[in-house]
């Protein structure tokens, strides 16, 4: 209830209720007894004026104060009445008292709508301002440029955003955001800056260039704002900018077109990309779609399969081993392998799925074999606690753990030993045994070699290809083979393809071999012991 003396010269006070049930009802009633002998105008706002409840609570009034005037205004509020009692000078008449009351109404409610015009407007504004930099958005971006024919659009991201917020914290992230706006707006006149989602702004200047033009233009820009430096409590923090645009005249799908640009340039790692047509980047996106739409069928319909390819022993000509390879098979019976479909699936968090989905149905086909198996890890599934816990326990409880080796691909960058040690050391326990897979990719590490205790070293294929015409390749793995046999580890070849590399690579005393010369890797129900 509200009680305010009016400054006008026809209303003494006035007392407004909020009536949500019988006991607010009964309260308002009470407290408005007090205006019993005056002369009095009420106002009640509600849903609908032939309700049971409103006819209670006109009567009542109506019995308390006879001579009061009672005004029905309506509202689409269905659980609440407003109450508003008016009392007047003796003086006025009630004809007179409704005019004035009606002209304040009419007045307060001029004011609210101003009001609410202006908070709405400030809402619209803050819809297409940042609240962080009080920068331009992205909204407004497009806005402005829907609007515009001639203008080139210039991506600039932080790259080392996410390094900062984890060492700083995210108050200084802010603080850093903010004064890269600032730094921009100050020393870019000739652009209108926006402060896109998190690390990014965006450049805009009103005029399109072509692709050399452009490309002048980023190198020069790029030149200005690599050397940003934010002061924050007297430590310089350094920004690393990449820059993106596009060149194409067909401003359609304009951001997606710099967004491909800029991803491209954080790929290779260089200052700036520029987006041409003929880079063809939206065939890229359109297929890592497909094939995350065929991963996640495949998953959900049994068609991620393992292939098996044979292993020979160089000296007997004999298959002692094979090696599970994972394959997807599409709905119309495509065969993916492992090269095109592995990388979306870590994109989409699959990955570990189809790990463990290979090693279950690898383990089932040779449960009941005599014959050894290989099973390919990466690096990423011995640290992962969920697939070493998978794999540990399937190594427990199945009867042919000591058939099995783990092949770890030597490409991946081995960051943390302690943990490749203890899957090792784990696995062994069972009775598995582990390979260097891919050795001789790369940067091939010799020196790790010494620290982890494996059993074989698959020496990488583009070393095997070429070995029989290729004298370099030869002479390196003349050197990996004399290293592993000084270990006491075996050697496989991979990718034999010939009878003429059949040859040198048992000339050269590799232990074993595999590849097409031998046999492709194929879908088979169990194998089966050839020897």
């Amino acid at each position: 209830m509200d009680n305010n003396l009016e400054t006008n010269n026809c209303i003494l006070a006035t007392n407004t209720f909020t009536i949500t049930s019988t006991n607010t009802a009964v309260s308002c009633i009470e407290s408005l007894r007090i205006l019993k002998n005056q002369h009095i105008v009420i106002h009640i706002i509600h849903f609908s004026e032939t309700e049971d409840f409103f006819q209670i609570l006109k009567n009542s009034l109506e019995n308390i104060f006879p001579n009061a005037q009672i005004v029905f205004l309506e509202h689409d509020d269905k659980q609440k009445i407003y109450l508003t009692a008016y009392a007047l000078k003796s003086e006025l008449s009630l004809k007179d008292a409704n005019n004035k009351i009606f002209s304040k109404l009419y007045k307060d409610n001029r004011i609210k709508e101003s009001n609410i015009k202006d908070y709405q407007n400030k809402l619209f504004n803050r819809y297409f301002i940042d609240h962080l930099t009080n920068l331009p958005n992205l909204y407004q971006l497009r806005h402005d440029l829907e609007e515009s024919d001639e203008f080139s659009l210039i991506i600039l991201n932080i790259d080392n955003f996410q390094i900062i917020n984890n060492f700083y914290g995210l108050t200084v992230g802010d603080f850093v955001i903010e004064q890269v706006g600032i730094h921009l707006k100050e020393n870019l006149k000739e652009y209108k800056i926006y402060r896109l989602s998190g690390n990014e702004f965006a450049l805009v200047i009103d005029r399109s260039m072509f692709f050399y033009d452009l490309k002048e233009h980023l190198r020069e820009l790029y030149e200005e704002l690599k050397q940003i430096v934010i002061q924050y409590q007297k430590i310089d923090i350094f920004i690393d900018i990449t820059l993106a645009s596009s060149a194409t005249s067909n401003k359609t799908n304009i951001f997606s077109k710099v967004e491909m640009a800029l991803k491209h340039a954080k790929e290779l790692g260089v200052a700036f990309w520029i987006y041409e047509d003929r880079m063809n980047f939206e065939h890229n996106y359109q297929k890592n779609i497909y094939l995350t739409k065929l991963i996640r069928e495949a998953i959900n319909n049994n068609k991620i399969l393992p292939y098996y390819q044979a292993i020979v022993d160089n000296k007997t000509s004999k298959v002692i081993k094979y090696e599970s390879l994972a394959r997807l098979i599409d709905s119309d019976g495509n065969i993916l392998t492992p090269n095109e479909f592995i990388p979306i699936s870590k994109q989409i968090k699959s990955y570990s799925t189809i790990t463990k989905t290979i090693i279950n149905k690898t383990f089932e086909a040779f449960e009941n074999s005599d014959i050894e198996f290989t099973i390919n890890l990466a690096i990423e599934d011995i640290v992962s606690n969920e697939i070493f816990r998978f794999i540990m326990d399937k190594l427990k409880h199945s009867k042919v753990s000591h058939m099995v080796t783990f092949e770890i691909l030597e490409s991946d960058a081995i960051d943390d030993f302690l943990k490749v040690e203890r899957f090792i050391k784990e696995a062994k326990r069972y009775g598995a045994k582990i390979a260097i897979d891919d050795f001789g990719e790369g940067y091939s590490n010799f020196s790790y070699l010494t620290k982890i205790d494996i059993d074989f070293l698959k020496i990488d294929g583009s070393l095997i290809k070429d070995i029989h015409n290729n004298k370099n390749s030869f002479l390196v793995v003349q050197a990996i083979v004399d290293f592993a046999n000084k270990l006491g580890i075996k050697t496989i070849a991979e990718f034999v393809h010939s009878h003429a590399v059949m040859e040198i690579i048992k000339e050269l005393g590799i232990d074993y071999s595999q590849g097409y010369h031998i046999g492709k890797p194929s879908l088979f129900n169990m194998p089966r012991n050839t020897q």
